[in-house]
Formats: structure tokens, C-alpha cells, sequence
């Protein structure tokens, strides 16, 4: 399943993050925001159970998410969207992949692993600003599936054309959301017209 938002205050967020004049704290806020809004949207069909709670004037009959949920950040990119989305889930655990791609060959490269000790029955958010060649977003999936995640998510603010099909190619079940879908990949690997390398744009390195 493929969700590309058209949600106007996702475009805003995103177009904000597509600017060259954009400084480094307002890349970070705007991509924290835009987690949070594309987040509302790609929680939607999660699952609840009902509870009762107690109000100050009676019983109510309310519901909560039945599920654990996982957050995924593949790093380090991956961690403004953690926070954003961190934030309408406060319950979700954190875990992080260090993956960095491989200038020459441009597949990943694995580093580091942090997971919580259980995924089997949890719903798992993979988040990576950018789906590019799909080589590190088909690395993450097979680093959760072989943790027994059966329900994941893949969430990014752009994605390539070519990265959506690797990543369907090799893991047809997987539901990915994303403020943008940009045709052209470069010599380099990275997404055309795109954002830029987000890591360095958020964190304000080189």
C-alpha cells in the first residue's frame, strides 16, 4: 500500500523543508511537524479496544490503541521524524538502525542496532526522511522482519519513484507513507528536485 498526503498542511511543511533558505533549527522543526501531521494520518486504521474511564460526572465507554507501537529511526536522519511522531504516541518505544550508504556503491552499510526485546505483536514504524535508491528502507524492513514484525509501516517525507518500487519489490506488504513522491533519482543517489541530504540539513553538517 502506497499513501502519498495531500493533506495542505503537509505541503506547506514540505515545501518549508525543500528550501534552499531554509535554516538548520527550522529544517528540524518543520520536519518534527511534519512527522506529527503525516503521523495523524498514518495512524488511522490502527487498531483500538475499549476501556472505561471515569469523567467527573459519570462512566464513559472510550477507546485506546490495543497494539504496542514500535519507532523505528533509521539513523540519523531519522530522528526528527522519531521526535515528531514521538509526540502524538508518547507510549510508542524507541528504537534505532545506524545505516549510512556506501558512497561508491550505494547500498547500506550497517553500524548499529537498538530494538526493544519484542516485536512480534507490535506495530513497527520504520522512519527515514528520505526513500531514495530503497537499498536502506529494504535494509531496515529486513533488520524488523527478522525481529518477527509482522505489521510494519515505512514513513518519509520524499520518496523516488524508484525507491517505492525496491522497497514493494521486496516487501509487498509493507504500508508506506509519504508527504511526496519525486520521479528522478542522480548520479549520486539522491532525489530529484528532493530536499537535499536531510541529515546534514537538519543537524548542520557538511
Amino acid at each position: 500500500m502506497l499513501y502519498v498526503s495531500k493533506h495542505p498542511l503537509v505541503m506547506q511543511k514540505l515545501s518549508k523543508l525543500r528550501d534552499l533558505n531554509t535554516k538548520t533549527y527550522e529544517f528540524r522543526k518543520n520536519m518534527e511537524e511534519l512527522a506529527m501531521l503525516l503521523g495523524y494520518e498514518l495512524t488511522a486504521d490502527f487498531p483500538v479496544k475499549e476501556v472505561r474511564v471515569k469523567t467527573p460526572i459519570a462512566v464513559s465507554t472510550s477507546y485506546v490503541i490495543s497494539k504496542d507501537i514500535v519507532i523505528v529511526a533509521v539513523l540519523r536522519a531519522g530522528l526528527a521524524l522519531m521526535e515528531g511522531l514521538s509526540k502524538i504516541i508518547p507510549d510508542a518505544k524507541l528504537a534505532h538502525i545506524g545505516l549510512y550508504r556506501d558512497e561508491e556503491t550505494l547500498k547500506p552499510v550497517k553500524y548499529y542496532l537498538r530494538f526493544p526485546n519484542d516485536l512480534k505483536d507490535s506495530i513497527v514504524v520504520i522512519v527515514d526522511p528520505m526513500l531514495a535508491t530503497g537499498g536502506s528502507a529494504v535494509e531496515a524492513v529486513n533488520i524488523v522482519k527478522s525481529r518477527e514484525a509482522k505489521n510494519i509501516y515505512f514513513m518519509s517525507a520524499i520518496s523516488s519513484r524508484m525507491g517505492i518500487d525496491v522497497l514493494r519489490k521486496h516487501h509487498p506488504d509493507i504500508k508506506i507513507f509519504t508527504a511526496a513522491v519525486d520521479e528522478k533519482i542522480n548520479d549520486k543517489g539522491y532525489i530529484v528536485p528532493g530536499l537535499g541530504d536531510a541529515g546534514d540539513r537538519m543537524f548542520g553538517t557538511d
